[in-house]
């Protein structure tokens, strides 16, 4: 019996490389790999097209797609994270703290509910004491979720102008983001630090990304969450091991991190399953809900296929 190919979104990168060069094979499937330049318009695709069987996507926006009746789950492989304490930029001619931003404007890119935006949002509000609800919030973006509407603290940037040009001019206080350019430095000082300090008082490494699959072929293919999960979980097992046997040619910065993450946790810094992250998925979760991102949570082990939830990697 000749086993299906399944069109898979998910961008290249370490910890699924292995997937896109074979030396990694998924068992009772395939995958028919489309590369999209630009990432999160497959996110978008997904979303609102369903084009994918199988698709990386943001965590946020899976919670939100979900919350809005998306026919597709996720399974337990969390493919991105990182700090997002220098997410946040400021104008280098002036001078702004986190607390001088209660009551002002800070623009994020894209949407609302982007992921970067709710860890930010969430440094901001746990680490210095600045309630989300007491900011408006400029976007230069729409949301993935079209059915999703944000609360009354946010608004989009005013048509033909940047993120950047209104911060600048004084329009904003700060931005979520943007990647860093000349002129713009990061609102919370020395930031690598303020994040591996949040993973040693709170061991919060955030995930931003998770991967995927429509419901109409988990119904179809029992099996298939776990067959997803163990691929991608393989891939990345190559690739750690690699990783901290310093085997990675020319390592890039998120390398550089993953490293130093298991360097001072001694633990796999990307574990993959649901009750190895149980911790950082409520975190979301609840900035999530207090953010009005969601209207209420819900138990973390829901959100994965069944079949899933058991699983580690």
């Amino acid at each position: 019996m000749t086993e299906p190919l399944l069109r898979t979104c998910t961008r290249t990168q370490g910890n699924n490389e292995a997937l896109k060069t074979g030396e990694v094979s998924p068992v009772g499937f395939g995958f028919d790999f489309e590369e999209v330049p630009v990432l999160v318009h497959g996110f978008r695709r997904m979303v609102r097209r369903l084009d994918f069987d199988i698709s990386e996507m943001a965590l946020t926006t899976y919670l939100v797609a979900k919350a809005h009746g998306a026919p597709f789950t996720a399974v337990p492989a969390f493919l991105v994270r990182g700090f997002h304490h220098g997410a946040l930029l400021r104008d280098a001619a002036r001078p702004v703290t986190p607390a001088e931003l209660v009551g002002g404007r800070v623009g994020v890119n894209r949407g609302y509910t982007v992921t970067t935006g709710v860890w930010a949002r969430a440094v901001l509000r746990d680490e210095y004491g600045v309630d989300p609800s007491k900011v408006t919030w400029v976007l230069s973006g729409d949301e993935h979720v079209e059915a999703y509407r944000p609360p009354g603290n946010v608004e989009p940037l005013a048509p033909g102008r940047t993120l950047v040009e209104a911060l600048r001019q004084g329009e904003l206080d700060a931005v979520i983001g943007v990647p860093p350019q000349e002129g713009l430095v990061p609102l919370i000082d020395a930031p690598e630090t303020a994040g591996f300090r949040a993973l040693r008082e709170h061991g919060l490494y955030p995930i931003n990304h998770l991967v995927v699959v429509k419901d109409e072929l988990l119904a179809a293919r029992p099996d298939l969450g776990a067959q997803v999960f163990d691929a991608f979980a393989r891939a990345k097992r190559l690739y750690t091991g690699r990783l901290l046997r310093g085997q990675i040619e020319a390592p890039t910065a998120v390398d550089e991190t993953h490293r130093r993450v298991a360097e001072l946790t001694g633990a796999d810094p990307l574990p993959y399953g649901v009750d190895d992250n149980r911790h950082v998925l409520e975190e979301l979760l609840r900035h999530a809900v207090d953010q009005r991102i969601l209207e209420r949570s819900v138990p973390v082990d829901e959100l994965f296929a069944p079949g899933t939830r058991d699983l580690a990697g």
